[in-house]
């Protein structure tokens, strides 16, 4: 479905050009609740150039039409909108994308900033709302509602703990192997002596293994438990 049309905004839009507008969703109802929104809220400063129903027919309009902005649903069959947005901003000349949903399912929200998305619109939002959304972004304002904003800070919550032991690992990962040996032993409670007997090797030794660790990391040997305990690591045998 398209067709053009060069008039110059007005109304709510001021005396700026007329924004271009891609509708995809997998349901056509969808797509032509929206275009009726935009057309008949925007005061004539928005035209709806396109609608489709699958990522690829939205990747080969939006090639050839060069809309604006994209109303991008997420669930879709086949590639669905989050993978359709990574190759809409692929294009030479990429639209701002604004993904069009009534749900923000968990990691939807960062993996669709990731793949280049610019915020959300919800299906329920008021038309002028969506307007609004619409212009802003045009004008590189980035778009999240309160559900999307909601949804980003949760999912970073989810990811810190994750994060922190990936980083705990790494830094373990750095010390030689022996280093490592002694400090994941001494987290477990052995003493100097029963480290040095398990890895059979002087008192002396372990002593200098733990010293040289907690110099590299500049860590207590407190604080090299603490950093096994994030790690989260299966206890040695």
């Amino acid at each position: 479905m398209r067709d053009h049309d060069p008039r110059s905004s007005s109304g709510v839009a001021g005396a700026r050009p007329v924004v271009t507008v891609s509708i995809v969703d997998d349901d056509p109802m969808v797509c032509q609740a929206m275009r009726l929104i935009l057309t008949d809220y925007s005061s004539g400063g928005i035209h709806v150039v396109s609608t489709s129903t699958n990522g690829s027919e939205a990747v080969e309009q939006a090639s050839r039409e060069h809309p604006d902005v994209v109303l991008m649903d997420i669930a879709m069959p086949g590639a669905d909108g989050i993978e359709t947005t990574r190759r809409l901003r692929a294009l030479p000349r990429p639209p701002h994308v604004l993904m069009l949903t009534s749900l923000n399912p968990s990691n939807t929200v960062e993996r669709a900033v990731e793949a280049g998305a610019e915020g959300f619109v919800s299906k329920t939002d008021a038309p002028q709302e969506i307007i609004r959304r619409v212009f802003d972004v045009c004008d590189g304002v980035p778009q999240f509602n309160t559900a999307s904003q909601r949804q980003l800070i949760a999912d970073l919550g989810a990811q810190r703990p994750t994060a922190r032991r990936d980083e705990a690992r790494r830094l373990l990962d750095s010390l030689p192997t022996r280093e490592r040996e002694t400090v994941l032993l001494a987290a477990e409670g052995y003493t100097n002596a029963q480290i040095a007997a398990r890895m059979f090797i002087s008192e002396r030794t372990a002593k200098a293994h733990l010293s040289s660790a907690a110099n590299r990391l500049s860590m207590g040997r407190v604080q090299l438990a603490r950093l096994v305990e994030r790690a989260d690591l299966p206890m040695m045998q």
